[in-house]
């Protein structure tokens, strides 16, 4: 088997020395070098063909997310596995976008969770993939100007990860999504997709002039109610113009009601 070649970056030496030892104990990987901050991990970078990168986000003078934002505007870059301290909010970005990350400290099985998923997509080469989910999430964490008059910048497509692979599902393609627990489940044309982000988070990024929320469990696109139909009970469903049902609840009846008349 082809050694997977690794790049440790993290300004603490004991962070590095957990790493290496934790690799020792997967013989198929190689780690190249070490290095401690941004700056030699680009020279390493430059000298060296690597296929995953273990990087540190919290480090001084440059954030690793600094560096990996500089990798992903290339076309396949490496794999990067975020290490960091606990952060809710960072984690949830790592899930939405389909990144691998290690929160520290972490245990044997958790690390052998990581290397089986990078070799799985390293086997099936899906560097192109991956490369458009890291440029989608270093968009997302990019610090943008605070003018008050420019417009949010709504979320185009969706990074979802499944075994060995990373699928770019474009948001355009999606009739309505569904709540699933920690799950969403998007209803496109001939297919349903499972992404790992609760509906609410999903709907902070979602266009509102593309979709609308209609039950604390769905949210549909616009357009695709078809008609809005009242049960015996006093409750709302919409019918959609793909043919699924969903449920409308009193706390969101009035703007599928104002949307519906805008389009009547």
């Amino acid at each position: 088997m082809t050694p997977v070649r690794a790049l440790i970056v993290d300004d603490e030496e004991p962070g590095r020395i957990n790493l290496r030892f934790a690799l020792a104990d997967h013989p198929q990987w190689q780690v190249v070098t070490e290095c401690a901050g941004a700056a030699a991990a680009r020279a390493a970078l430059a000298q060296a063909d690597i296929d995953v990168v273990f990087l540190d986000i919290q480090m001084p003078n440059e954030s690793g997310l600094v560096l990996a934002r500089e990798l992903a505007q290339r076309q396949e870059p490496p794999l990067i596995v975020f290490v960091t301290a606990y952060n809710v909010y960072a984690v949830e970005a790592f899930e939405v976008h389909a990144l691998d990350y290690l929160l520290k400290p972490f245990d044997d099985q958790r690390f052998a969770q990581t290397v089986e998923r990078a070799q799985a997509m390293l086997a099936q080469r899906q560097r192109a993939n991956y490369g458009a989910a890291l440029r989608a999430y270093a968009q997302h964490t990019a610090q943008a100007p605070a003018h008050a008059e420019q417009p949010p910048a709504y979320w185009q497509q969706l990074s979802v990860r499944s075994v060995g692979r990373i699928e770019c599902v474009q948001l355009e393609e999606v009739l309505w999504m569904e709540a699933a627990g920690n799950y969403v489940e998007l209803h496109l044309a001939s297919r349903r997709v499972l992404h790992r982000v609760t509906l609410s988070r999903l709907e902070q990024h979602l266009n509102p002039a593309c979709f609308l929320r209609v039950h604390r469990s769905a949210i549909v696109r616009v357009g695709q109610i078809a008609r809005l139909d009242a049960q015996g009970d006093g409750s709302y469903q919409a019918e959609l113009r793909c043919g699924d049902i969903v449920p409308v609840s009193d706390r969101h009846l009035a703007a599928v009601k104002a949307r519906l008349g805008a389009w009547g």
